[in-house]
Parts: C-alpha cells; sequence; structure tokens
C-alpha cells in the first residue's frame, strides 16, 4: 500500500502487540522531529554565573553598591560568585572574610541562597548564591524611562 501511494511504512512502535506502523513520508518525519529538537534547545534556560569581587577593606558605600549589584543579578535568575580577596598580612585572618560573605548572605537572603558555603582557595575566599526564582520565572522589569521633557514648540505655536 506505501508503495502505491508513493510514501515509507515506518514502524512507530515495535513493542506492541501487534506492531503499530504508519504509512508516512519518512524524510518530513524525520525533519519534523529535528525541528521539535532544535526549538526544545531554544527555550532552554542557560544559567549564567556572575562573579563579584569584594577587597577585605571594602568601604561601606562601595559594599552597599556591589550588593545591590548581586541583588539585581539574583532578582534576574543569575547565580552570583562571590570572591574576597586577601592581599598581604589580611591572608592570616580569614575569619574576617568569612564574617563578611556571612553578612553579605543574610542581606541578600530574601533573593538568593547559600549554594556553596564560603571556602578558602589561596589567596580568596569563594561562595556561590543561587537565585530564589529560576530565570524563567524571573520578570525583568523594563528599563527606567527618561524624565519627560516638553516638547519644543512647533513653528505655528511659535508664529500665534
Amino acid at each position: 500500500m506505501a508503495e502505491e501511494v508513493g510514501l515509507d511504512l515506518v514502524e512507530i512502535s515495535p513493542d506492541a502487540k501487534p506492531p503499530v506502523c504508519k504509512i508516512m513520508d519518512f524524510g518530513k518525519y524525520k525533519y519534523e522531529i529535528a525541528q521539535k529538537a532544535r526549538e526544545a534547545r531554544q527555550n532552554q534556560t542557560h544559567i549564567v554565573v556572575k562573579e563579584i569581587r569584594f577587597g577585605l577593606k571594602i568601604e561601606p558605600h562601595d559594599y552597599e553598591t556591589k550588593r545591590t549589584h548581586i541583588e539585581r543579578f539574583l532578582k534576574g535568575g543569575d547565580k552570583v560568585k562571590v570572591t574576597v580577596q586577601f592581599k598581604g598580612r589580611e591572608q592570616t585572618r580569614p575569619e574576617m572574610g568569612y564574617r563578611l560573605l556571612m553578612k553579605l548572605s543574610e542581606e541578600v537572603l530574601e533573593f538568593g541562597f547559600v549554594e556553596f558555603a564560603p571556602k578558602k582557595e589561596g589567596k580568596s575566599m569563594t561562595m556561590v548564591l543561587g537565585p530564589v526564582l529560576k530565570k524563567s520565572q524571573a520578570v525583568k522589569k523594563p528599563a527606567p524611562k527618561a524624565a519627560a521633557m516638553p516638547a519644543a514648540p512647533t513653528v505655528q505655536e511659535v508664529a500665534q
């Protein structure tokens, strides 16, 4: 029957009793499967790990700025790797870096959680924060619009 119509006989489920077969264009069937796979790959969320570096003697304003950046990354659904760099004799005081990272993790608890606890690696201490919301759930807020400036008067308005 398939040869008469000019199509292929495709076995759909060989384990069924009796096996299920379909008369169809096999090339078109393969193309449709490839399209579905490609579409599924495009809809996948890509996990991005952002990195923020701190010094041990960071000023309060700099700390607040970096904390707001971390919050923004976590709200966007990205993971954040937070690193404290130790310089010179600071390397003998890793507990200060640990306290700084734990303070930060408590302040951003609303937006993210500690995925990997602070760990000393050479001259730095690293911690990874994961977002509470997944990337697909995170809502991108539109950029704030510039303050509305009054429009320049038209030629007709000036003439009057």
